[in-house]
């Protein structure tokens, strides 16, 4: 059973129940034309539109548009308070004075732009508020939970890039093909009368691209949007990695640090170890040979971890040496031999003059 939901051109709706062989057989379609497999699609089929945008899945006659098997409570209210009024010509639908089927494919694309912008603008201030205290220089660590939502935005931000990119596409195949936008118009072919009454000059066709370049339009501008939302989040990755990369120089420099006065100390402590042993000599009576002793440790154990750290240093301050300098040099030399050379050919005597001119 599919629950359908109708809606005529006077913004009347009815909503029943009915079997899918019967509304296969009413419409004049196949199984096949109702199993919405797609995300997104616009297709046509025996003088009738079917449309597929996520949760909205609707098909188009020249008399009536009927929406099948909804259930979203945004789109249930979108399409009991907004959709009749706007059908029946009281919204603002640019396509009013044309035939039925402009109104229902414009309302149609409103309602999935509106989607996409209202996602967007969700995830927005999230994701500037998130970065923005990832990447405050107050806070010299880095939260992880701050990390934990960016991670879910970018996620999401990823998948309305997807819808976006889809729905661009689904557009973009029919504005590519006359034969597809020929076929949109349903009045055209199913009352030839009326249409001539109706167009009063108009091509419809042309009315349908117009139609049809405005949401795609509207469409690159949501792509944009995101996409400058992802270049932010791919530069504050870049900026935490750059403080991450800060941070364990610093503990590396201090751990090296810390290692060359170990070593100091340990070199000069040898002094120590050898008189702290039992061996028996005259400088054991003599009190102030333990201060001496005790003073050169310490003095030449500062002195060799200060020559360390100078030396580390000017190892870290030292520029790297010009290995490619004289590469551009050399590369140019040939470039300006092979201009020459070319400038000799018996092509044109006028030409070559006119490169060595201007050597």
């Amino acid at each position: 059973m599919f629950t359908v939901t109708k809606f005529d051109k006077g913004g009347k709706v009815t909503s029943f129940e009915k079997k899918k062989t019967d509304l296969y057989q009413e419409l004049g379609l196949q199984a096949r034309d109702l199993r919405f497999q797609h995300l997104m699609s616009i297709t046509t089929r025996n003088n009738r539109i079917i449309m597929r945008m996520e949760y909205l899945k609707a098909v188009i006659t020249p008399e009536c548009l009927l929406i099948l098997d909804y259930r979203n409570l945004n789109l249930e209210q979108w399409l009991f308070r907004e959709l009749p009024s706007q059908l029946a010509g009281e919204g603002q639908l640019v396509t009013y004075p044309l035939p039925f089927e402009f109104r229902a494919i414009e309302a149609l694309l409103q309602y999935r732009i509106n989607t996409l912008q209202g996602k967007l603008s969700i995830l927005q201030p999230l994701i500037l508020e998130t970065l923005e205290a990832l990447v405050d220089p107050k806070h010299s660590s880095i939260d992880r939970s701050k990390l934990h939502i960016l991670l879910q935005n970018g996620k999401s931000l990823s998948e309305l890039e997807t819808d976006i990119k889809i729905f661009k596409e689904s557009i973009l195949e029919i504005l590519d093909e006359e034969e597809l936008l020929e076929e949109l118009c349903l009045t055209k072919w199913s009352d030839p009368q009326v249409f001539e009454k109706s167009s009063a000059g108009i091509d419809h066709a042309e009315e349908m691209e117009l139609l049809l370049e405005n949401y795609y339009r509207l469409a690159e501008d949501l792509s944009n949007a995101a996409r400058e939302l992802r270049a932010l989040i791919d530069d504050s990755q870049s900026i935490i990695f750059i403080n991450l990369d800060s941070h364990r120089n610093v503990m590396m420099r201090l751990n090296l640090q810390l290692t060359m006065g170990t070593f100091s100390l340990s070199l000069f402590g040898l002094m120590g170890v050898a008189f702290g042993m039992n061996l028996e000599s005259s400088l054991e009576e003599d009190h102030r040979v333990f201060w001496l002793i005790t003073g050169i440790m310490f003095m030449g154990s500062g002195l060799i971890w200060r020559r360390l750290l100078s030396f580390l240093g000017r190892q870290l301050e030292a520029p790297l040496p010009p290995l490619m300098a004289s590469l551009p040099k050399k590369t140019l030399q040939a470039d300006r031999r092979t201009e020459v050379k070319h400038s000799f050919r018996p092509d044109g005597l006028e030409s070559s003059r006119s490169v060595l001119t201007n050597r």
